[in-house]
C-alpha cells in the first residue's frame, strides 16, 4: 500500500493558523500614542494619525449611533472598522474594545468621527484628558 504524502496541506494549514492568530493578536487591542502634536492609533489594519490641532471637539457618549459597516468587524463586546454614518455618508472610524463602556467621541477636520475606547476605562480617561488638555490649550492661544 502506497503512503500518500500531505506535506503541502499540512503546511497550508499551519500558515493559516499563524494568519488567523496573528491577525487576532493585532486587533485585540487599541494602540494609542501621542507624538509631535498628533495622536495616533492603530488596531490591526485600522490606523488614525490625527493632528491635536485640527481636534474640533472630545466628548464621552454612552453609546456609538447606528451606522453602517463599510468594513470592519464586531466581536464580543469589541468594534473595529471603517462606517458610514446614514444621515451624513461620511467616514466614521470606530476603535471600540469595550462596547459597554463610555466611548470617546473626537470630532476633527469640522466633521470627522473617531468612536474610541480602550479595555480599561482609566486609559480612555488618561487619553481623554490629555487631548482635552491640548484643545483648551488651543483655544486659549490660538495661532
Amino acid at each position: 500500500m502506497k503512503k500518500k504524502n500531505n506535506w503541502f496541506w499540512n503546511i497550508i494549514i499551519i500558515l493559516t493558523l499563524v494568519v488567523c492568530l496573528l491577525a487576532f493578536v493585532l486587533h485585540y487591542k487599541n494602540w494609542t500614542k501621542f507624538e509631535e502634536g498628533d495622536f495616533q492609533i492603530v488596531s490591526g489594519i485600522y490606523k488614525q494619525r490625527i493632528p491635536l490641532n485640527e481636534i474640533d471637539g472630545i466628548n464621552f457618549v454612552p453609546r456609538i449611533p447606528e451606522l453602517q459597516r463599510k468594513n470592519g468587524f464586531s466581536w464580543l463586546a469589541k468594534e473595529k472598522g471603517v462606517f458610514l454614518d446614514s444621515i451624513s455618508g461620511s467616514k466614521v472610524y470606530v476603535f471600540v474594545d469595550d462596547l459597554a463602556q463610555q466611548k470617546l467621541e473626537i470630532i476633527h477636520h469640522d466633521s470627522l468621527l473617531i468612536y474610541l475606547n480602550m479595555a480599561d476605562s482609566l486609559e480612555t480617561l488618561k487619553i481623554f484628558e490629555e487631548m482635552n488638555a491640548y484643545v483648551e490649550l488651543e483655544k486659549q492661544n490660538p495661532e
